[in-house]
């Protein structure tokens, strides 16, 4: 990407940041409601076979993965043009994801602002190290990241650990504002759980809800895995770092099936989610397509982007990501480097 690009893409981009309520409005509706009915047919299948209630159960995660990035885009402010309507909606949605806002939302924007930067890692992204500090690292910390990097603890145990357990607390330092929503997304996903299981019974409604949340949760964690961890990513030390190369080279586009690009919510063309978050995601397609520089980003497919599940560390040296396996043999000839204290 050329100079003269980057300058010009935010530019570029501006145009598609504004929302429409109509479309908003209609969003919420073709994704709250079929969601609620699907709910309701797993929860009538059950009377015939678990396998049965299956069907509607995976359906309703799509939908659910479609209602988090409608939290997503409020949190981002760019569901709706008022500050307070994005606000009220995304604490609603933000019940059903069981995402406090103001919370994820300060996280998330922290996300945005140092991805790929090597000297501020640690909040609102996978925990990536590079080649050079794993190698240098105690065996206990090798030990704790390959655990955390093993698909079935990232995809298995990361929704009930970041959705269930830490998503309920407020993170060190939170203002009053923030601490008071998480209290109220708390107060609120307790009630409605609550009715639901004194209304249906907890064993039904963990069934369902419990099955839809972990494969929902999965599917959460992949997108933003594979969105961010894909060979020929971005990565520099702060003094190095660049706004708009981090969005675009940093960001995958993730090219999905129609159908399953409509449940994510275009979340695929994620390298002009970055690039200007103020985009809603029924426009990033659209700004995608009318932005000539974004056609040539890096692309992944459902097939392709499988290949990221064996992506663990970041090479410095080579700009790109390596396996365990890989790194054993850059293991061999390694002179251990001064190791980032922060890490």
């Amino acid at each position: 990407m050329t100079i003269e690009n980057t300058k010009n893409l935010r530019k570029q981009v501006a145009p598609f940041e504004k929302s429409t309520t109509k479309e908003s409005v209609w969003q919420i509706i073709n994704t709250v409601v079929p969601f609620i009915i699907l709910w309701s047919l797993a929860y009538f299948s059950l009377s015939v076979s678990y396998w049965l209630a299956l069907i509607p159960i995976v359906i309703a995660a799509g939908f659910l993965t479609r209602i988090f990035i409608i939290f997503h885009d409020c949190t981002h402010h760019s569901f709706f043009k008022s500050r307070r309507a994005n606000r009220i909606v995304g604490t609603a949605m933000g019940v059903l994801t069981i995402f406090p806002f103001d919370q994820w939302g300060h996280e998330h924007s922290v996300h945005h602002a140092t991805s790929g930067n090597l000297d501020k890692r640690g909040t609102g992204d996978i925990w990536t190290l590079t080649v050079d500090e794993y190698l240098a690292a105690p065996l206990r910390l090798r030990l704790a990241y390959r655990f955390y990097r093993n698909p079935l603890v990232m995809f298995g145990l990361g929704p009930i650990y970041v959705f269930l357990l830490k998503n309920r607390f407020n993170r060190k330092g939170a203002k009053k504002k923030e601490r008071n929503n998480t209290y109220l997304t708390n107060v609120l996903i307790v009630t409605l759980v609550g009715l639901l299981c004194w209304a249906l019974g907890w064993q039904t409604f963990l069934l369902v809800q419990g099955s839809i949340f972990m494969i929902s949760g999965a599917a959460g964690i992949w997108l933003f895995y594979v969105q961010h961890t894909f060979e020929d990513s971005y990565f520099e030390e702060d003094k190095e770092w660049e706004y708009v190369k981090a969005a675009v080279e940093g960001s995958s586009f993730y090219k999905l099936p129609k159908v399953l690009q409509w449940l994510t919510g275009n979340i695929g063309f994620h390298h002009v989610h970055h690039l200007s978050p103020r985009v809603p995601n029924y426009k990033l397609e659209e700004a995608h397509k009318h932005t000539p520089p974004l056609k040539n980003v890096p692309t992944i497919t459902l097939g392709t982007s499988l290949r990221s599940l064996r992506f663990r560390l970041w090479d410095e040296k080579n700009k790109n990501f390596v396996s365990f396996k890989e790194v054993k043999a850059i293991a061999k000839n390694y002179i251990s480097p001064q190791v980032k204290p922060e890490l």
